[in-house]
């Protein structure tokens, strides 16, 4: 089927849409830290049955010290970090403008790439990072009274979602780190199967570890009373189940099989469309009015996105 990978990689954009959209419901029902708790658990069972399903271990196998230590650092930093201040994000700007300050994170990942793994980050790559923070600046700063600029959102919730994206970016380079070290280990002779399940293998790992800290943490402040709420809450357990299954479950799942099939520059250009269609729920479900200036900001920063990859 001609396009196909394409085709998955827009469908991914719309799972991960959905996600968006659900977690800032979850997050201001429940709170950050509870809906990430319950993602990541209900992501490692999903993960765990799906490996069961397809190599007859419902755990990473072969997965030793050095891919446990990757691996790990990508989840503290990817989704404890990242994830937190991305849904604590959403609940002072909104999934829109929070998923558009999430294009920071291909620049991000170009940056730890060439000082973690030295890769080269070329002058178009320089140039799509400078597109991709234009476009954003466009969306967030409206033009004040002389030569003056004035932020349009809380200040609190821009920093937080430049630290979501940040947070993704670096994460992705770890998890790459980490990944080459899983394939490093996986004994010469495996089943074919096993090695295409290394990426689900990878992420379990990750939920495992994201979802420990996030529990540590909400330990420390004292919110278990808030997790025991929510998981007899039928609401804020539908919210939580509707994200697991659009990101962890599908989006992830549908993304590696985009790359399969499309570039992997073009995949990656085309799931970076989220804050594009997460106009149409801001329009059609919450009645929100986007501005020309939002429009043009969102067009260049997805733009910028385009430019990263394709160069």
């Amino acid at each position: 089927m001609n396009h196909l990978g394409e085709i998955i990689s827009l469908i991914v954009a719309v799972s991960w849409t959905v996600t968006a959209w659900f977690a800032d419901k979850a997050s201001r029902r429940t709170g950050a830290m509870v809906t990430n708790v319950l993602r990541l658990t209900l992501a490692t069972v999903f993960l765990g049955l799906l490996l069961w399903l397809t190599v007859g271990r419902p755990y990473p196998i072969f997965a030793d010290g050095d891919t446990w230590l990757w691996l790990g650092l990508s989840a503290l930093v990817g989704y404890v970090f990242g994830d937190y201040c991305l849904f604590n994000c959403y609940i002072y700007i909104g999934p829109r403008f929070g998923q558009l300050l999430m294009t920071l994170a291909p620049p991000m990942a170009a940056v730890a790439g060439w000082v973690m793994l030295g890769e080269t980050l070329s002058w178009t790559s320089i140039l799509a990072m400078a597109v991709t923070l234009s476009g954003i600046g466009i969306s967030i700063l409206s033009r004040g009274g002389g030569h003056s600029f004035r932020l349009d959102l809380p200040l609190k919730g821009v920093l937080l979602g430049i630290g979501a994206g940040v947070g993704q970016g670096v994460g992705l380079v770890l998890s790459k780190i980490g990944m080459e070290h899983y394939a490093d280990a996986v004994p010469v002779g495996a089943p074919a199967m096993l090695v295409d399940m290394l990426p689900f293998a990878s992420t379990m790992i990750r939920a495992i570890i994201g979802g420990i800290g996030f529990f540590i943490l909400l330990t420390l402040q004292k919110g278990l009373g808030n997790l025991r709420d929510a998981i007899r809450d039928p609401v804020s357990m539908k919210y939580v189940s509707l994200i697991t299954l659009f990101g962890p479950a599908v989006g992830v799942s549908l993304s590696l099989m985009a790359v399969r099939y499309a570039n992997a520059g073009i995949a990656s250009t085309l799931m970076a469309l989220t804050p594009v269609f997460i106009l149409a729920p801001e329009i059609l479900i919450a009645k929100k009015t986007i501005s020309p200036k939002e429009i043009v900001g969102l067009i260049v920063s997805i733009v910028g996105v385009a430019l990263f990859f394709l160069l």
